[in-house]
């Protein structure tokens, strides 16, 4: 389970690396047509790493890549 977690993370990463950095929640979900919950997962490992930033409030989540 965790080597999947980190692959869609890296595919999230490379999504959001080639969309301006920064992408609503629900258009990363439909794009990288993966499970949502593995996808849930991988967001929050990037988020706790500092990886990206999660702004808004429910449902308009957007995505972005920090300065890292």
């Amino acid at each position: 389970m965790i080597t999947k977690i980190g692959l869609i993370a890296g595919d999230i990463w490379n999504y959001l690396d080639h969309h301006n950095h920064v992408a609503q929640l629900d258009e990363i979900v439909k794009n990288l047509n993966k499970d949502r919950d593995l996808l849930l997962m991988s967001l929050g490992w990037l988020a706790r790493e500092g990886h990206v930033v999660l702004e808004g409030q429910s449902p308009k989540y957007s995505v972005r890549l920090t300065d890292k």
